[in-house]
C-alpha cells in the first residue's frame, strides 16, 4: 500500500495543492492534525483537500477539536472518504490504524488549544492493543519533539504506548521545529511529518 502522510497543514493553500497532486497514485492519505489555525478556518482548510486521490484518515491537532474535525470532514465534497480517529481505530485494506490527536501534554497556548493531560492520553491509548500505524498529533517524549530552544516537549504516554504496541510506524507532527525528523523506538519508526508530507510503502 502506498501512503502519503502529512501534518500541520495550518490552512496553507500551496501545501494543500502540493499534497493533492502528490496523492495521485497513492492508496491512502493520513493527516496528523492541525488542519487550521487556532480553531479558525477549518471548513476552508478541509475543502482544500477535497481533490485528494485517495481516502483520508485524520486525527485532530490542538488547533481543532475532534467534533469540529468530524463536522468539517462531513461538509467536504466527497467527505464520505474521510475517517476521523481520536482514541479510536480503523482498518484500511487490512492495515490497522489507531489515532489520537490533540496537544499532549497540555500546551501553554491557552483556551483555544485542544489538549490532553498525560493521564488522559494514557487512558485513551490503553484501548489500542495492536496497530500497524499509530496516527498521532503529538510526538513521543525524547524523539522528534525538540523546540527551537532545544526543549523536549513530547508525550511520555505516547512513548510508552509506542513501546507497548510496537506498530511499524508512529506518525506525528505538532512540533514544527522537528518536522522531518525520524527515529526508532524499539522496532517502530517514528516520523514527525510536516506539511510537505512523506510517501511510505507499507504491506498490510
Amino acid at each position: 500500500m502506498r501512503i502519503l502522510a502529512f501534518s500541520d497543514l495550518h490552512g496553507s493553500v500551496s501545501a494543500a495543492r502540493a499534497l493533492v497532486a502528490r496523492s495521485a497514485g497513492t492508496d491512502l492519505v493520513i493527516g496528523a492534525g492541525d488542519f487550521c489555525n487556532m480553531r479558525q478556518g477549518l471548513d476552508e482548510a478541509m475543502a482544500l483537500l477535497a481533490g485528494l486521490h485517495a481516502p483520508l484518515v485524520a486525527v485532530p491537532g490542538n488547533a481543532e477539536s475532534a467534533d469540529e474535525l468530524r463536522a468539517a470532514a462531513a461538509g467536504v465534497e466527497g467527505g464520505a472518504g474521510i475517517t476521523v480517529l481520536h482514541g479510536t481505530g480503523c482498518e484500511v485494506a487490512g492495515l490497522r490504524l489507531f489515532g489520537l490527536g490533540y496537544g499532549i501534554p497540555v500546551t501553554p497556548f491557552g483556551a483555544w488549544s485542544c489538549d490532553m493531560t498525560e493521564a488522559q492520553a494514557d487512558t485513551a491509548l490503553a484501548g489500542c492493543a495492536a496497530a500497524d500505524i499509530l496516527v498521532l498529533h503529538s510526538p513521543p517524549k525524547g524523539l522528534a519533539d525538540r523546540t527551537s530552544a532545544g526543549q523536549s516537549v513530547g508525550s511520555t504516554a505516547i512513548r510508552a504506548a509506542i513501546a507497548r504496541i510496537a506498530p511499524r510506524y508512529a506518525f506525528c507532527g505538532h512540533i514544527h521545529d522537528s518536522w522531518g525528523e525520524r527515529g526508532m523506538i524499539g522496532t517502530t519508526e517514528v516520523v514527525n511529518l510536516g506539511p510537505a508530507g512523506h510517501v511510505f510503502e507499507v504491506t498490510p
